[in-house]
């Protein structure tokens, strides 16, 4: 192992020298592969901090990482994480003794949605207004909001996901998908095509701005539910830029998306978003924030950037497959062929389970059994399917969950099926998803005890 001391790299010698920049990310975004790309074009050395890679520990009083770096830039998805604290805490140990962009308590603050604009409003940044409460009754009476409508939106969550307009006397749930929900305040902007202004702020200055018109039939403006978007760098108003500003850094972050709208001559934060999309932003303004992030990362770490160069890089979204994505474990030697039947380790956080499985190349999912999501703890639930069941007739609609499924020495992570396999002698069915670049020998079973 590459040791790294609890004081951190030093960088006493050459401040010109490469800085090594990790990305904190577990995901294949195009905005990760953006930043460590434009990390290498601008001379110093990208680090992909992943699963299949990333380590710490302490020893002897110190902490240490491998792979090393500098400086980190966080990119978890926390808000779309099962779990965000366990991905916050990684995050947390890095900024223990390294500088990290979009540092963990930032990340808490600004992920909650109505935490978010509670701070922005004791900033003085005004918000719509916005009300909170946690019972079935409180949520529908009292200080209800006292416009004819408003926004049932998750506290935490992304891309205007079972967001939905409410009239004032219609009834709403504290929760949305299991996450705690709010009401705020629906501004009418009056104009003919509902649209709101996205400023992507990084270090203290904006880099580009675009304004996201809702589709027909919609009034949601998420590029991610078909929003089109059009180019408002060089025509955003003084005053949505200095809020745009201010909002990131009441949050106390280094890069963020912020939206606005404007009523009445008078600008509203509506949200701040940690690690909003590039790729709409580019398409409207033809501007990469990935190099800009990239260079704050080099600064931060004590390296140098040539502005002229991270203006040009900017041009590109460059969101090719960076050459330091780290590789998986190469398998043993024949190890690449599974078995008809197949023991296999299934898990999903809480637990694992050993199980013999069968291989069907017919099946598009993985699926197993009541008994099993129940004894490791699988959930919650994700999505519901329709699947065409061989022992019964017509589809049957079955949950979805998220699990963890080893093969020999191989970890997988796919959204299984839930169902009652009782009556079949697996527990546990392999389907493409996890049988994907595998050889199935129908010749080898696993002996069953």
């Amino acid at each position: 192992m590459n040791e790294a001391s609890g004081s951190g790299p030093s960088r006493t010698a050459d401040a010109a020298s490469p800085v090594r920049v990790g990305v904190l990310s577990f995901h294949n975004s195009k905005e990760t592969k953006a930043i460590l790309n434009a990390v290498h074009a601008l001379g110093h050395e990208p680090v992909w901090l992943r699963e299949e890679n990333a380590r710490s520990w302490i020893e002897d009083e110190n902490l240490r990482f491998d792979p090393d770096v500098e400086v980190v830039a966080n990119r978890l998805l926390t808000t779309k994480a099962v779990q965000p604290l366990d991905e916050l805490g990684i995050a947390t140990s890095y900024a223990a003794s390294r500088p990290v962009l979009n540092p963990p308590a930032a990340v808490v603050q600004a992920m909650h949605k109505y935490g978010a604009a509670a701070t922005l409003t004791a900033a003085g940044i005004p918000v719509p207004d916005a009300y909170m409460a946690f019972s079935h009754q409180t949520i529908n009476e009292g200080n209800r909001l006292t416009n004819e409508k408003a926004v049932h939106k998750s506290a935490i969550g992304t891309h205007g996901d079972r967001m939905a307009v409410v009239g004032a006397d219609d009834a709403v749930s504290p929760y949305i998908a299991r996450r705690r929900a709010f009401l705020q305040e629906f501004i009418d902007t009056g104009t003919d095509r509902p649209f709101d202004v996205r400023a992507y702020v990084v270090g203290g200055r904006i880099v580009a701005a675009m304004k996201r018109y809702a589709p027909s039939d919609e009034w949601r403006t998420n590029v991610a539910v078909g929003g089109e978007v059009e180019d408002f760098t060089a025509d955003l108003p003084d005053e949505a830029a200095r809020l745009s500003r201010e909002a990131a850094d009441a949050l106390g972050l280094d890069y963020a998306g912020v939206d606005l709208l404007c009523r009445d001559g008078v600008w509203y934060v509506l949200e701040v978003n940690v690690t909003a999309g590039f790729k709409g932003l580019f398409e409207a303004t033809g501007i990469s924030p990935a190099p800009y992030i990239a260079a704050l990362a080099i600064e931060r770490g004590g390296g140098r950037v040539d502005s002229d160069r991270v203006a040009d890089l900017a041009e590109v979204l460059d969101d090719s497959v960076p050459a330091c994505k780290p590789s998986v474990d190469p398998e043993p030697e024949g190890s690449a062929t599974v078995g008809y039947t197949e023991r296999v380790t299934v898990s999903a956080g809480q637990h694992a389970i050993d199980a013999v499985a069968k291989s069907d190349t017919g099946a598009r999912r993985t699926s197993i059994d009541f008994d099993v999501a129940a004894e490791i703890g699988a959930g919650p639930i994700v999505d519901t399917v329709l699947v065409k069941s061989g022992s019964r007739a017509g589809r049957q609609k079955r949950p979805v969950v998220e699990i963890d499924v080893k093969i020999g020495r191989q970890w997988q992570t796919v959204t299984a099926s839930i169902e009652n396999r009782n009556h079949m002698t697996y527990p546990v069915l392999l389907g493409r998803d996890v049988l994907d670049g595998y050889h199935v020998d129908v010749r080898k079973r696993e002996r069953e005890e």
